[in-house]
């Protein structure tokens, strides 16, 4: 039985851990970009290799 408990305190430290991280990300700024993702796949390669 104890190792239920202590099973289940690891899994809720990753799950905080996991949204630690993400509220971060958010605070950061990392998700702010709400147009580029769309339409990046319309754009040209800047770089062209010339074989």
């Amino acid at each position: 039985m104890s190792v239920i408990v202590l099973l289940i305190f690891f899994s809720l430290l990753v799950a905080g851990g996991f949204l630690a991280a993400f509220l971060w990300a958010v605070k950061s700024g990392q998700f702010e970009d709400k147009y580029t993702p769309s339409v990046r796949i319309l754009f040209d390669n800047e770089k062209e290799s010339t074989k």
